[in-house]
């Protein structure tokens, strides 16, 4: 009974999706189920990570068919690490909708699409199934779409096109790549095609179906070449919905490819040496499209492309230093760019704009605001010691390790522009004076609030602000969780005994 733990977090998104429907036009009550719905999941999902880290990996057989035929459901040290990380943003955004998102679009269901897309996102991580995992992408890109459309702004719909798009192409690729797969194996369940891919002779079409895995995570991913869809529509939708996306939906293409390229496609130097490359260019050209901007926004989404760059630095060097530094870096950024987000709302519900050029003067009319915000803002940088210092260590040790110099140059880079960057943004924002806020502003999502008081605006900042300080200044704990995950990927057999050999038993 205990190993069905795994499996509540996933229902209760399930049951509050479904329970918000019944609410569709009391926005009242659908704020407070949310928010409440949200604070319990964080607690079961506290519970069920605490569970698997004394007990070992976790899994459900679906309908009692046993893998590698039926479908699993795997909770590693990962897996239910990102879980935990998911409900932790989800009660952030869940508080900060509550406030921003202005009635009408609430009446439109935004609350049951936005724990339907939580859903997707659990069930991404926990599935040990690859046809699986495609189904629950489909689940988040249904439910993301829905909300990047969701009003009707006309920079919305431009926005969702090109997310779509994309996303409906990275879908094809995938699902191309698990029929070829499939007809290599005969099997789908992701521990056996372990062994079984590491048997099939043909390797140049093993190599072949590991590069379409590639493209179609690079694209959920915004790695380089493929990452302009991001910062062409993450600044349209509402900041509550940019803060979902932006903490949590490219991580999942990331750890898409750190499950594949750890358990079915490993030990292979080619696919490595392309991973480091990818990581390379997308640390500098993230940095650069961040360099240029004048829109905190767009500035944000162009540091998630950059910072993706780190975590796929990381996993082409493929020491279990460096995956302790992807996955340490997983965590730092799922907690700070979900609160960047956020703030760019809160900016600009008090300021009326995202333009640096119309802002200014910020500290001197909200001081203490402004210090909360530099929590985030520098810890992005990583100012020791500050969240995002940390993993870096890791990544510039694996990158002398493995005499990756060029990992080394672009990490240092990647690190002194994001310090550029936030600097740049903190003189404008924060220190100029104030700018002229134009008279038309193109993508006011605020203007219908009945001015909410600022502490509901306020929490979800604090809270992940907090949570932030603990990575950083409890570094000794997430570098301890990072090992364990980062030896378990590097070991894989654990993954597949679990799965396959004795799987774990009730106490």
């Amino acid at each position: 009974m205990m190993q069905q733990l795994i499996l509540y977090p996933l229902l209760l998104q399930l049951l509050l999706s479904i329970l918000l429907m019944f609410f569709w036009k009391k926005i009242n009550w659908q704020r407070g189920i949310s928010i409440c719905g949200s604070i319990v999941h964080l607690a079961l999902s506290a519970y069920v990570f605490n569970y698997v880290w004394r007990n070992g990996t976790q899994i459900i057989e679906a309908g009692s068919w046993e893998a590698p035929f039926g479908i699993v459901f795997v909770a590693d040290t990962l897996a239910i690490t990102l879980v935990l990380l998911t409900s932790i943003a989800g009660l952030a955004v869940s508080i900060f909708s509550a406030a921003s998102i202005i009635p009408d679009r609430l009446k439109f269901g935004y609350f049951p699409i936005f724990h339907f897309l939580l859903l997707g996102l659990i069930g991404a991580f926990l599935t040990g199934d690859i046809f699986n995992l495609y189904v629950w992408f489909e689940i988040i890109i249904i439910s993301s779409f829905v909300l990047i459309t969701l009003g009707g702004e006309k920079a919305q719909l431009e926005g969702a096109v090109k997310y779509f798009t994309l996303n409906f192409l990275a879908s094809m690729i995938f699902l191309t790549a698990i029929a070829v797969l499939y007809g290599l194996t005969g099997s789908l369940n992701m521990a056996d095609l372990a062994g079984k891919v590491a048997a099939v002779e043909n390797r140049a079409l093993v190599e072949i179906t590991a590069v379409l895995f590639l493209i179609g995570f690079g694209i959920k991913s915004a790695v380089f070449p493929l990452y302009f869809w991001l910062p062409a529509s993450y600044h349209t939708p509402p900041s509550a919905v940019s803060a979902i996306f932006g903490g949590l939906l490219t991580k999942v293409g990331v750890y898409a490819l750190i499950r594949v390229f750890s358990l079915i496609f490993v030990e292979d130097v080619f696919l490595d040496q392309i991973l480091l490359v990818i990581g390379i260019l997308t640390l500098f050209s993230g940095g650069v499209g961040a360099l240029v901007q004048n829109n905190v926004r767009k500035v944000f989404s162009y540091l998630i492309i950059c910072h993706i760059g780190y975590m796929v630095v990381g996993l082409g060097m493929f020491t279990e230093v460096a995956i302790a530094g992807t996955i340490f870096y997983l965590i730092h950024d799922i907690t700070v760019k979900t609160n960047l987000f956020m703030i760019s709302g809160l900016i600009f519900r008090i300021k009326g704009s995202n333009s640096m050029r119309a802002l200014g003067g910020f500290y001197s009319e909200y001081p203490k605001l402004s210090l909360l915000i530099f929590i985030p803002l520098f810890s992005l940088v990583g100012i020791p010691p500050l969240s995002g210092f940390w993993p870096k260590i890791s990544l510039i040790t694996a990158s002398f390790d493995t005499g990756s110099y060029w990992s080394l140059a672009a990490i240092i880079f990647a690190s002194f522009i994001t310090l550029v960057v936030i600097a740049k943004l903190w003189a404008e924002v924060f220190w100029k004076n104030p700018g002229k806020i134009p008279k038309r502003i193109k993508f006011d999502y605020f203007h219908n609030i009945k001015k909410p008081r600022k502490i509901q605006f306020v929490v979800p900042i604090v809270f992940l602000s907090i949570v932030s300080l603990y990575i950083g200044f409890g570094a000794e704990n997430i570098q301890l969780l990072s090992s364990r995950i980062a030896e378990e990927l590097t070991d894989n057999s654990q993954y597949i005994e679990a799965v396959l050999g004795n799987p774990q038993t009730d106490e």
